[in-house]
Parts: C-alpha cells; sequence; structure tokens
C-alpha cells in the first residue's frame, strides 16, 4: 500500500491512525505470516475494493481486508529467516546443514532487540526447517548454540535467546548463571558444566568461587534429596582437587553411603556416568558388607544401573556367587524385570555365558511371563514394557528358554502367555506361533482360547458381593480421592520436581487398571450356590478326600468359584493348578499336581457335593 491508499483509508477509518507504520509497510512484495493462513507474499492492493490479494500457501490471491490484517498479520522484515527462505534458499540450506549455530544467530538479528523467547524462535526454526526433521535437527543444534560465545540461552522457554552485543566465553556464561542462581541443584549442575568446559585451562580463581558456592550448597541446601546431595559432594570433591585445595569439607561422600538402608534409594537417581563411581565408594565404605549390599542394589535395580552393578560383581570375583544368586532367585520367583533383560539380552554372551547357563531353561520363561503381566497390572495399557518387547522382536528367545521343555510344560507356558494381560492379542498370536512351531501339539489351544474367550466366571455369592465391594470402593471413593490428590499436588508447583504429583499420578495409573480388570472380571461372573455339582466327579462345588501316594497323608479341600480361595482352610478355586487336575475325575482316579519345583501325586479317596455339606 502506497502512502496515498493509506491515507485514504485512514481518512474512511480515523482509528486506524495509530497502525499508519504497519499499513504503510503492507508492501506488494512484502512477505507476511497471518495468524490463521500462516506465510505468504502480498501481491497487490486493489483500490477500488480496499483488498489486500495475498498468495498463502495452498490459497493463492486471498483478498483480505487491512484494517483486518492489522491485528491478525505481521509484515516480516526482509532478515527474517522464513523469507531469506524464499529469497537466498541455497544460503539457509546451507546454514541448516552446516552451521546451526549461525543459523539462529542470524535468525535472531530479526527480532527487535536481538532477541526472541525459546518458543517464538522454536517455531520459526521449524517452519524453516520443516516439522518433520526439526526435532531431531534441534537436537543437535541447540548444543551448538549453547557453546556459541554470541548467544546467551534461556533456562525456560518462555525466556529469551539473546543475541550478545559483545561474545563471551562459554566459562564465563556458565560462571554468570552460577551467580545468578540461589538453587542448589542447578549451582551444582552448573559447576560440573564449568569444569567440563574448562578442561586443562587455568581457571583455578573461578572454580574456587563456584567451589564454595557447591560447599554451601551441599552442607546446608533443604532442596537436594539424598542422591543429589551426594552426586554434589563428588562434583564438590573434584572442583577442590582441581584447584588444589585442601578436601575437608562435610558431608563426605563416605558419610552420604553410610547407611546400606539409603542405597537404594539413591541408587534410583544418581546420574547414569556417576553409577561406576557410585558403586567403587560403597566398596570403599563397606568393604566386608559391600557384596551383600551390591547383591542388594541387583535385586531392586533398573535399567543400565543393572548392568553396572552385575560388571562390577564380576570384575570383582564374585561370578560364582552372582550365577548362585539369580539362580536362587530365579527359584523363589524373585527375578525382577529389568534383571530378566538383562539375561536374555547377554543370554549368547561370551563374557557371561558360564554366569548364565543354567538359567536359560523354561522356568525363566515363565519367570518373565508373570514379570510382564505384573508390570501390566501397575501400569497404564499404553505404557511400553520392555521385557515384552524383546520377546517379541528376538525371534530366538522363545526357542532357546524351550529347548529343554517337555510338551505338558510348553503346553502350561503358552497357557500363560494367552492369559497374559500384559500382551495384545496379535502378539500373543505372533509368540503362541513360535511354540506351536517347537511343539505343533499345542495348536489345539488356539481352538480352545476362540472358544473360551468369553468363559463365565463360576463364583459364589458372598465372593461376588466382596469383589463388586472392591470395585465400588475404587469406583465412589478412591478414584475422587486421587483425582483430588492430584488437583492439590498440581498446586504445589513445578510439576518436574513435584513429587506428590508424580506419587498421585502413579496411584492414579494403578487404580485405573485396577478398575479395568474389576470390570472385566465381574462382567464374566455366573454366581452361583454349586447346587449343580455332580455327585459321581470332581466339579466346581465338590469336597474331595485326597491322599498323598508319597506321604499317605490324607486332606481334604473344598473346590469353588474363582474368588472362593481359603488356604488355612483347604478352600481352593476350581481355576488354581490342584483343582483343574481333579476336575472331572472319579474316587480311585490318581493325579499328579506341580507345586513350586516338585511334582505331588494325590490319590481321590472321596467325594461329596458341597451343597449336600451345606444342608447339613
Amino acid at each position: 500500500m502506497n502512502s496515498e491508499a493509506v491515507s485514504a483509508l485512514i481518512a474512511k477509518m480515523p482509528i486506524l491512525k495509530a497502525a499508519k507504520a504497519k499499513l504503510e509497510a503492507m508492501e506488494p512484495g512484502s512477505y507476511v505470516v497471518h495468524r490463521s493462513w500462516g506465510f505468504g507474499q502480498i501481491k497487490s492492493y486493489d483500490e477500488g475494493t480496499h483488498r489486500l490479494m495475498i498468495d498463502f500457501k495452498g490459497k493463492k490471491s486471498h483478498a483480505m481486508d487491512p484494517a483486518f490484517c492489522i491485528t491478525t498479520m505481521d509484515v516480516l522484515p526482509a532478515k527474517h529467516l522464513l523469507v531469506r527462505k524464499e529469497t537466498e534458499p541455497k544460503k539457509i540450506a546451507d546454514l541448516v546443514a552446516e552451521n546451526p549455530a549461525q543459523l539462529v544467530v542470524e535468525a535472531l538479528e530479526a527480532y527487535p532487540n536481538n532477541a526472541a523467547t525459546a518458543i517464538e524462535l522454536e517455531i520459526t526454526l521449524a517452519q524453516v526447517i520443516g516439522e518433520e526433521k526439526f526435532k531431531k535437527w534441534w537436537a543437535v543444534g541447540k548444543k551448538a548454540v549453547a557453546k556459541d560465545p554470541r548467544v546467551s540461552v534461556p533456562e525456560k522457554k518462555t525466556e529469551c535467546y539473546i543475541l550478545r552485543e559483545t561474545p563471551v566465553s562459554a566459562e564465563d556464561e556458565i560462571l554468570e548463571q552460577f551467580n545468578g542462581t540461589r538453587s542448589a541443584r542447578r549451582r551444582i549442575a552448573l559447576a560440573e558444566e564449568l569444569m567440563d568446559a574448562t578442561g586443562k585451562k587455568d581457571v583455578k580463581a573461578d572454580l574456587s568461587v563456584v567451589l564454595k558456592g557447591v560447599v554451601d550448597a551441599v552442607q546446608t541446601s533443604n532442596q537436594l534429596d539424598a542422591a543429589e546431595r551426594l552426586y554434589g559432594a563428588v562434583v564438590r570433591d573434584d572442583l577442590a582437587k582441581a584447584v588444589a585445595a585442601e578436601n575437608n569439607f562435610e558431608p563426605t561422600q563416605a558419610a552420604l553411603v553410610a547407611n546400606p538402608r539409603d542405597l537404594p534409594a539413591i541408587a534410583e537417581k544418581i546420574p547414569v556416568h556417576f553409577q561406576s563411581r557410585f558403586l567403587e565408594l560403597i566398596q570403599e565404605t563397606h568393604p566386608i558388607e559391600a557384596r551383600d549390599i551390591l547383591f542388594n542394589l541387583l535385586k531392586t535395580s533398573q535399567g543400565k544401573f543393572t548392568t553396572e552393578v552385575i560388571n562390577f560383581l564380576v570384575e570383582h570375583d564374585h561370578s560364582d556367587e552372582l550365577a548362585a544368586t539369580l539362580k536362587r532367585w530365579q527359584t523363589e520367583q524373585n527375578l525382577r524385570a529389568p534383571v530378566l533383560l538383562w539375561i536374555v539380552k547377554n543370554r549368547h554372551s561370551k563374557k557371561f555365558a558360564k554366569l548364565l547357563n543354567d538359567l536359560i531353561t523354561p522356568r525363566l520363561l515363565s519367570a518373565i511371563f508373570f514379570a510382564i503381566d505384573y508390570e501390566a497390572l501397575q501400569a497404564s495399557s499404553a505404557r511400553r514394557i520392555p521385557l515384552g518387547d524383546i520377546l517379541s522382536e528376538d525371534t530366538d528367545l522363545i526357542s532357546d528358554l524351550l529347548s529343554t521343555a517337555d510338551p505338558e510344560t510348553a503346553r502350561d507356558l503358552a497357557n500363560t502367555l494367552m492369559l497374559n494381560q500384559g500382551f495384545e492379542e496379535l502378539t500373543k498370536k505372533s509368540l503362541l506361533a513360535r511354540f506351536i512351531k517347537i511343539f505343533p501339539k499345542i495348536q489345539s489351544l488356539v481352538a480352545a482360547d476362540a472358544e473360551s474367550k468369553e468363559e463365565q466366571l463360576l463364583v459364589s455369592r458372598g465372593s461376588f458381593d466382596r469383589k463388586r465391594e472392591e470395585y465400588e470402593t475404587i469406583v465412589s471413593k478412591k478414584i475422587p480421592e486421587n483425582s483430588k490428590a492430584i488437583a492439590s499436588a498440581r498446586e504445589h508447583g513445578d510439576l518436574k520436581e513435584n513429587s506428590e504429583y508424580k506419587m498421585a499420578k502413579q496411584d492414579q495409573q494403578v487404580l485405573m487398571a485396577q478398575k479395568t480388570n474389576l470390570e472385566r472380571e465381574l462382567g464374566r461372573a455366573r454366581v452361583t450356590d454349586f447346587a449343580d455339582a455332580s455327585r459321581d466327579q470332581v466339579s466346581a462345588g465338590t469336597v474331595v478326600a485326597v491322599r498323598n501316594v508319597a506321604t499317605g497323608a490324607a486332606t481334604t479341600y473344598t473346590i469353588l468359584g474363582v474368588w472362593d480361595g481359603d488356604p488355612d482352610n483347604h478352600v481352593i478355586s476350581y481355576k488354581t493348578a490342584l483343582g483343574v487336575a481333579l476336575l472331572g475325575k472319579r474316587p480311585g482316579d490318581t493325579v499328579k499336581v506341580k507345586t513350586g519345583a516338585s511334582d505331588e501325586e494325590y490319590t481321590i479317596v472321596s467325594i461329596f457335593r458341597y451343597a449336600d455339606k451345606v444342608r447339613t
């Protein structure tokens, strides 16, 4: 729009006088960004209709009222990256590919005061680079920008990237940030960054200032948890060594790991790159108890820490004890998912072959299924289960674990798979196909599963009412209370550092999983008084007297519904291993039942109906 056109428009609408400069900037050829239509270019101005003709991507020659555009559209300066992408495509493409820090510098030059919030800058860069490629590009580019002395990098997305008038070194910038923050956690992180940035440079005076700040943070801050305080002590001691200062600080690293009960919580949160030093510290502080402490830590370990603990034990000549411990945990069903994951990933490793040889058995597969099922019940359905993923992705794993299995064991494991809540149906079928390839007779399970998908569960009235009451308590009391807890915790501030909020969200996941599971079970339940139980053979609703073939001991079991288990009074569900083995049998028949690691054999002495016992 030329000055005459702008003057004519203002004469018609005096309210536009304050926007005269912006209207004059709306010249043909100028590039713009509209709130709704995005990036475009003004092509012309029609004085007859008082309309701008703008080419937007996907909408050419779009007519727009300049008065409306004042509040919804920005005219971009010639230096703006989006404009230069059109006018200097090769140069911008070269900067994107080869020099992300320079690209950001030139982007900031186009903003008023050479500053833009992280959000603004990232939106522009994403448009220049492309939404699909931006995330990966920015992960690398952001590191280059952080090292560039010309750019001040913000801590938060709502703060600004600033192009400095005078470049400063990375060390000076970190020191500036260190002096500008009161957060003990942030000071420790910046101190570590400063040591990395300075390397072998002679900046002992600056590091001495930082050392005092870290010493105070470790000693007096109430912001730090046990893991953060320990890591702060490590950074403090490394700083003291770098500046050749006398190290007599309190608390010492040894004091912070003196209580073995504190170590599992510390191990969960320590940085990955500190894990090996953490284990060395335990060894130095607890020379006699170290082995037992490390085994306790391994039992509850997660992620890379599992690997670190195992490597540490092996390197310190504890391989035999480790093999025996893992075997014992397997027998006791105490192998947790992270350790199981490590075992299956390293089963072919030459380094650990002797250690793992006796563990690669069908029993390990049973432990894997249990761990996957347990994790599925504890978490939301959308959460990935790494142990389940590797079972699907490693096509040799099932065949390796079933290499010593007999057909009956394989069938039991296949049945366990079909009942597992940690797999989608398609995944179950894929895994079952691997069973069938080794044991073709398991194919019959597929047909049986299809028939029993909606199998009803026989339950007593009392157990149904108890299960229904449990469901009502979760829906009407626990979930609403949890929702209030989440809302209350949210008000406490920063969710990333809000432990109350995290715990409440974890409780929410557990409660929703329990609710879904109870709904599924209650929907399949059929209440019965067991009056239709058979008098001739064992069924749900039968009282069975059996004798142990090996010991001669006699026991009477009452077989009732799926939720009626009472082991102390010898009441068992018809779905238990013993209940399934007894179903359909008659007096005089003998059955075998696997109990733990051994097989028990029982002879049925007599049977009668539970309903008849109740009546008498």
